[in-house]
């Protein structure tokens, strides 16, 4: 695949129902934005800096790998997977977040020696093939957080916000900047599907969900 090409972004009816509003449309521009973005990296662009904190770009395209993969394995084992048990523990969000970023390292460490660009092409198969599964799935419990179930079309708006905000971190190691098409999609996919993470009102909807996922923009 050549990491400019475009491609479909198929939404069945029941995927565009459970996930509410353009959310299905909102989630294929988030994976677009970041095959895009990674197409302007030359190889040494790779070993700039990320608003992640202590990840290159070349990090960050290998972690892009790795969730969209464990996307795959959540869903695999719902409702008793991994992220399953760790969000029925009802930990502090500090917490659950220190526990991912733990798995995040691991999963980094056993990734195969290739460039960054075949990370970013495999990250886009990926999600691609993850929202496709999703039609028959949508309305099944995924995991639970204080009692509220996240059902799979939440888990899918979950995997929406993180393509975007990484795509804004790839922007950043270039030292630009990164708005997705629809931002208020965005934001009420963050709502139905992170809801442990509290978001505090701002009049631009990008600007909460950025602030919720502890970024800075402008410092």
């Amino acid at each position: 695949m050549e990491l400019g090409d475009s491609w479909d972004r198929p939404a069945g009816p029941a995927v565009r129902s459970l996930l509410g509003g353009d959310a299905p449309l909102a989630y294929h521009d988030g994976v677009h934005a970041i095959v895009e973005i990674a197409a302007r990296f030359t190889p040494d662009a790779w070993d700039a800096p990320t608003p992640c904190a202590d990840w290159r770009a070349a990090d960050l395209a290998g972690h892009l790998r790795c969730v969209a993969d464990d996307f795959h394995e959540y869903l695999d084992d719902a409702p008793v997977s991994r992220l399953s048990r760790l969000m029925a523990t009802g930990a502090r969000p500090e917490a659950i977040a220190e526990k991912l970023a733990r798995q995040n390292a691991a999963e980094l460490a056993t990734l195969p020696d290739v460039s960054p660009a075949e990370h970013i092409a495999a990250f886009a198969e990926s999600a691609r093939r993850y929202i496709a599964r999703l039609d028959p799935l949508l309305s099944l419990p995924h995991h639970s957080y204080h009692g509220r179930v996240i059902t799979v079309a939440g888990m899918a708006c979950a995997a929406c916000v993180e393509w975007h905000v990484h795509a804004w971190d790839l922007a950043s190691a270039l030292g630009h900047d990164y708005r997705p098409e629809d931002p208020e999609a965005v934001l009420a996919a963050w709502l139905a599907g992170i809801p442990h993470l509290p978001v505090a009102p701002a009049a631009d909807p990008w600007l909460a969900v950025l602030l919720a996922s502890g970024r800075r923009p402008g410092c």
